[in-house]
């Protein structure tokens, strides 16, 4: 089986002579679900950034999704962006769009019919639970209902990895598990699932993959692990 993700002696440094990733080397299988815990500043931002290509690597080779990050033309980038979906902890919604634009929107900028479009977007709308509310703006949804609505926009070109960046970070614990629901259940339909969180109650609670990141190396890689960390 290819790996989705296959990071090999990775290194990234920044311009102000920080090194954020020394060495890093990680396999991820199709359809795995894995935690990216660690303290703050460990480098957990910068491993996902390089995933979606939005920093390049310094030293090592990078392949996501059948794409070598280290010899991709910036041209390509959006044809490796289709293959992944991005879910941050500040929603990033497009304010003077609806619901229905918002998740549109994606499949728009790659060039998607309209009737394809239409469909799709009901789908995943429905998914979320969010089928009610396609002409509401993002102002007049909750955080949880905010997050609900990226996480159908991340997914409205079926991507094969989906990347959640501290997903929850703003949400309530009653939202918080709502969302974790919809995550699992976007990885029981096939989605690789890479998930970079501080809370410790859900990486305790719905056991996966964790890979810990410390001083910009992992320190620790464990089939259904533990969270490890003090809140």
């Amino acid at each position: 089986m290819t790996n989705i993700i296959e990071l090999n002696n990775v290194t990234k440094k920044y311009s102000n002579g920080t090194t954020a990733l020394r060495n890093i080397s990680v396999s991820i299988e199709p359809g795995e679900f894995a935690y990216i815990v660690g303290p703050s500043g460990a480098g957990k931002s910068t491993f996902i950034k390089i995933l979606y290509r939005e920093i390049s690597v310094d030293k090592g080779t990078a392949n996501v999704a059948g794409f070598n990050l280290t010899k991709i033309k910036n041209k390509e980038v959006p044809y490796l962006r289709r293959s992944i979906g991005v879910v941050f902890q500040d929603y990033k919604l497009l304010p003077k769009k609806n619901v229905y634009e918002n998740v549109a929107y994606a499949m728009q900028v790659v060039g998607r019919p309209p009737r394809e479009i239409k469909k799709r977007v009901m789908e995943v709308l429905d998914l979320v639970g969010l089928k009610h509310k396609v002409r509401a703006f993002p102002n007049e949804l909750s955080g949880g209902e905010q997050q609900r609505v990226a996480i159908a926009r991340s997914i409205a070109n079926a991507p094969k990895v989906l990347i959640a960046d501290e997903p929850t970070g703003n949400l309530d614990p009653e939202n918080s598990w709502g969302i974790m629901e919809l995550l699992e259940r976007i990885n029981l339909q096939g989605t690789t699932v890479l998930m970079a969180t501080h809370n410790s109650q859900i990486v305790n609670t719905l056991r996966h993959r964790v890979i810990a990141i410390e001083n910009g190396r992992i320190v620790r890689d464990q089939v259904e692990g533990e969270y490890g960390y003090d809140d």
